[in-house]
């Protein structure tokens, strides 16, 4: 593991921190199992099979949020919204009610910069310090340690959080002094992805269009001006949609988009700027949710542009062209 840089400032700490994470979902366990292999790690998710995995990894399967938290130095918080957030800190048995003061909670969720200033006040006012710390880069790349992290803290809790971030994170950057500030970057972020999918999905339904084969176009123009990470990345998982191999595993759910373009909109209106191709993109992953595609993965979203056909309305267009051709 190559460390990340010292951040001026902070010292490193030496000991390693006892940590609890909660919320073994799509982004919570591959953290987990990076961070069971080095730090005393305990875990909690209300799915027990995701907690057993981690148990046979070496981490303490906790009943509890509260059980989870009772003796740790760092909290990891990766679930899936800010109402998932209020359960696992606030909820009945939640790690509030174990929580020791001077704790650091490592907020790494993406719930939106007042959601992120709300929960660290509440912990403050019990002595427990917030790291906000939302985390890209998928489930691969969390495993492997190699995530980008943009953190909003104070230097005392992002110094006792250090020795985890640099386990999760290649790049780590750190983008103001209180939490919140790194939700505001991460919904930069999630502006730029969000568009870029809903505009490879647009590309994808018009080479249907015309024509063209799906997996030509998604191999040749990632490589020229025209790709995108999200392009290369979910173009072949949209091509696969229509290809006769079924669908693409659930990296991403449409769903999460759902989500965090509504936060990118909102925060664009609070703070009065125009953000149209976020609020087109939001548009379109919000009717992929209305046809039941909020489980499925994001890059489902293209067949809401360019549905497949159904064997039985391919074979009657066939037979109507050959009609036509007599």
């Amino acid at each position: 593991m190559s460390a990340l840089p010292h951040i001026a400032g902070l010292p490193h700490v030496a000991a390693l921190p006892r940590t609890a994470v909660l919320g073994l979902g799509a982004m919570g366990l591959p953290m987990a199992r990076r961070l069971a292999a080095e730090l005393p790690l305990s875990v909690y998710d209300i799915d027990a099979g995701r907690r057993a995995a981690l148990a046979a990894e070496g981490a303490h399967d906790a009943a509890s949020p509260a059980e989870a938290v009772r003796d740790a130095d760092v909290v990891v918080v990766a679930v899936r919204d800010q109402l998932q957030v209020e359960g696992a800190l606030f909820g009945t048995a939640g790690a509030v009610e174990a929580l020791r003061a001077g704790a650091v909670v490592v907020l790494t969720s993406t719930v939106g910069p007042e959601a992120a200033r709300g929960t660290a006040q509440r912990l403050a006012e019990r002595g427990v310090l917030t790291v906000d710390a939302p985390v890209s880069g998928g489930p691969v790349r969390a495993g492997a340690g190699d995530l980008l992290i943009v953190v909003g803290a104070e230097e005392a809790a992002l110094g006792a959080a250090r020795p985890v971030l640099e386990r999760l994170a290649s790049t780590l950057t750190v983008v103001g002094a209180r939490p919140g500030d790194g939700q505001a970057m991460k919904a930069v972020n999630q502006l730029l992805a969000g568009v870029h999918i809903a505009a490879a999905a647009e590309a994808i339904a018009l080479a249907r269009g015309l024509g063209l084969d799906p997996a030509t176009v998604v191999e040749s123009l990632s490589q020229g001006a025209a790709g995108s990470f999200m392009f290369a990345d979910r173009g072949p998982r949209m091509v696969q949609l229509y290809d006769g191999t079924g669908e693409a595993e659930v990296k991403s759910r449409l769903d999460i988009f759902v989500k965090d373009m509504g936060i990118v909109t909102g925060v664009a209106r609070d703070a009065h700027v125009p953000v149209p191709l976020a609020a087109a993109a939001e548009q379109v992953y919000l009717l992929g949710e209305k046809a039941g595609l909020g489980a499925r993965d994001d890059s489902s979203v293209v067949t809401v542009l360019s549905p497949s056909p159904s064997p039985s309305a391919s074979a009657s267009a066939s037979a109507s062209r050959e009609g036509a051709g007599r």
